[in-house]
């Protein structure tokens, strides 16, 4: 059954890659013609996306990205930017 969410219940959840990596948390909700076209996901201390991305504050996740919305936010994995450890 489809549940309805009104998009400020998504504010400040915390998002997750389909392989279970902390990403960061929904700043806001990028709509373009009453449709969402996107979600901007800000990297906390503790995130994936804070070690990926340094200096920057987040990244915005396009919604076909998104796998489901519920409690927390699931995204596909292709929608992390590349990691490359050795680089630091």
């Amino acid at each position: 059954m489809l549940k309805m969410k009104k998009i400020t219940e998504a504010y400040d959840m915390r998002v997750f890659t389909d392989s279970g990596d902390y990403f960061g948390d929904v700043e806001e909700a990028v709509l373009t013609s009453n449709k969402v076209f996107g979600w901007r996901v800000k990297a906390t201390k503790s995130s994936f996306l804070n070690k990926v991305l340094g200096a920057a504050k987040g990244v915005i996740v396009p919604h076909q990205l998104v796998k489901s919305i519920g409690d927390i936010m699931i995204i596909n994995k292709s929608a992390v930017p590349s990691y490359n450890p050795e680089e630091e």
